[in-house]
């Protein structure tokens, strides 16, 4: 299972202690009124739409038949008994079948209250007996540096992974690298050939950026020999078929599967390269990993599982020697496992991964974050890994999700024209300073502080627009809208965060007292903040459901845009009244609070000043 479901039943009624009172009141309600028993926990209030009176509405249609009334005459009897018997409900109004309950206001400050008092607020703890999660991101090949595709792929992963865990999942977070293949084999072959012995030591390089430039540099003397055959008159297909450059990097690929030792000693020396390349990007992206599996150390079990299908008859060899699956009575076509040469193709790779994995844990789900162009990849692994006889082939979970371009168009690996993501971490965290000072939100700090706030800001702004977005969606990542301190953007909730920090640190100073503020009488807005308060739970819950970080960042986004609204409208270190200071400075401590939780499931830090 995905999801601890007894902890996120737990989690969703936690969403407010008011939920679970009105809840078990409108249960009785029904018992007395219709002699019909319902579960408490399978009345859900929502919150009441805008356009009507309420803060919290409650369906009445499943009691409709077995009153044999009206809906509108069932909601009027429950509105009226609980106005009459819970000291909660302070009034009520019906529209057909929807009884929008008002709850009196003072109950809200026990909600307040309630949030308060609840450790990590909004999220579960897993314990030893709760299920075992992997998931599954980054992915790289190691002929190429991370790019934004990938930096879009490593932000849902690991979110996602928290978000899991807050949902009381024991989380294991996994990334294979593809570290062997052809495409390997056109850096390397390209690094012999035209760079004279270069290291990322002695051309000031990356090691990731040096041995992307070789695949960039193979690729564009290819498409120049290609080109040269099709004048020829060679299709595209047959060109590269006769390109020199590939029947080398073909034979070095063979080379490498025999083992040979200066084949393998090259590879591992420009592998060692892209590692330690990727590393200092996954630091900066604060981007981490449990296991990470290697393509070179679980093809060959890949190989053996493949063999082993064949043998069993569960896989056909065609004359030329591959090895091939036919998913015709799936509804598919012929897959491809091993080619007549021998060598393996990713479909076999992860069905060794996939062995190796579940022989290392317990895995009650596995989860792949890769993107929806490899959907079919996703349905013919499930449907070999459990025709091969692994009895969790069928329970694995494609985490599709969409691709992310610029507001030019799509990116190209080959042609070197994707957006390197060292780059573009390092341009975003320069335009979050230049940015911040130009407001004067970086004045009367120290350059110490400026640049830490800096990096705060401008990572923050770059996984914030790229997580607020449906994960199922195609985006287009714009860098300047990202760094705006107005609207749906990270700055702008991180901006928010800080000021309410500001708050307190002033009643701190002013060592203004605390007092008991429960029979305050809230306002319409203190209200709302409260009610927006109490859904952060059942918005974590949801967001483990349907493996969602963008429900978080846009539940954050809301919450501290009626912040804004409520510290314009009612004032707090000023306050005279200690009981109301009280309650509002409470509800800021809970949505600072929950502001930096929402925020840290994205990976995102907040600064305390800005």
């Amino acid at each position: 299972m995905a999801i601890n479901t007894n902890d996120l039943k737990n989690l969703f009624y936690l969403r407010m202690e008011i939920d679970k009172v009105i809840s078990g009141a409108v249960a009785k309600a029904v018992a007395t009124l219709y002699g019909i028993e319902v579960e408490p926990s399978s009345i859900v209030p929502q919150a009441t739409r805008k356009e009507f009176k309420g803060n919290l509405t409650v369906m009445v249609f499943p009691w409709v038949k077995a009153a044999r009334k009206a809906p509108e005459a069932v909601g009027a009897e429950i509105g009226q008994w609980l106005v009459d018997n819970e000291a909660a409900v302070a009034g009520f109004n019906t529209v057909k079948g929807f009884l929008n309950l008002v709850i009196t206001p003072t109950y809200w400050n026990s909600v307040l209250k309630k949030i308060e008092e609840t450790p990590n607020y909004g999220t579960v703890a897993p314990t030893d007996k709760s299920p075992l999660v992997m998931v599954e991101y980054s992915s790289p090949n190691t002929n190429k540096p991370l790019h934004l595709g990938h930096l879009r792929n490593i932000l849902l992963g690991s979110s996602l992974a928290k978000i899991l865990e807050a949902c009381g999942n024991n989380v294991v977070k996994t990334n294979i690298v593809n570290d062997r293949g052809i495409h390997i084999c056109k850096s390397m072959l390209a690094w012999k050939k035209w760079f004279d012995g270069r290291t990322p030591e002695t051309s000031g390089v990356k090691g990731d950026h040096l041995v992307g430039d070789c695949y960039v540099a193979f690729s564009s003397a290819l498409k120049e020999e290609v080109g040269k055959l099709k004048a020829q008159g060679m299709t595209d297909e047959e060109a590269e078929a006769a390109s020199e450059l590939m029947k080398e990097a073909r034979q070095m690929l063979r080379q490498w599967e025999a083992k040979d030792p200066e084949v393998r000693a090259l590879w591992e020396m420009m592998n060692n390269w892209v590692y330690d390349g990727f590393d200092k990007t996954y630091e900066r992206m604060g981007a981490s990993f449990d296991k990470i599996y290697y393509e070179s150390q679980t093809y060959l079990d890949g190989k053996e599982k493949v063999l082993d299908g064949l043998e069993k008859g569960l896989l056909y060899k065609r004359e030329d020697g591959s090895v091939w699956a036919d998913l015709t009575n799936e509804g598919l076509d012929h897959k491809l496992l091993l080619r007549s040469d021998g060598t393996s193709v990713y479909m076999t790779q992860d069905i060794g991964t996939a062995k190796q994995r579940f022989d290392d844990y317990p895995i009650d789900r596995m989860i792949y974050v890769v993107g929806n162009e490899q959907n079919y990849h996703f349905q013919v692994l499930s449907i070999l890994l459990d025709r091969l006889g692994f009895k969790w082939g069928k329970d694995l979970v494609h985490f599709s999700y969409g691709m992310v371009e610029l507001p030019e168009g799509k990116m190209k690996s080959r042609e070197g024209t994707v957006v390197d993501a060292d780059d573009l971490m390092a341009e975003m965290v320069d335009s979050a300073k230049k940015v911040s000072l130009e407001l004067g939100k970086l004045d009367g700090l120290t350059q110490e502080e400026i640049d830490n706030i800096a990096e705060i800001v401008g990572m923050g702004a770059l996984k914030y627009f790229l997580l607020k977005v449906d994960p199922r969606k195609n985006m287009v990542f714009n860098p300047k809208e990202s760094i705006d301190f107005n609207g749906n953007t990270g700055p702008f909730i991180q901006y928010t965060y800080a000021r309410i920090r500001s708050v307190l640190r002033g009643a701190e100073a002013n060592k203004l007292e605390k007092c008991d503020y429960s029979a305050v009488i809230p306002n319409e807005k203190e209200i709302a903040l409260i009610q927006r308060l109490g859904d952060f739970p059942s918005v974590v819950a949801e967001a483990g459901k349907n493996f969602s970080p963008a429900l978080i960042a846009n539940y954050a986004y809301e919450l501290v845009k009626q912040y804004n609204q409520f510290y314009h409208d009612c004032s707090i270190l000023k306050e005279e009244d200690a009981a109301v200071r009280s309650l509002r400075l409470a509800i800021s401590d809970a949505t600072a609070k929950t502001v930096e939780t929402a925020m840290a499931l994205l990976g995102i830090k907040v600064p305390e000043r800005m």
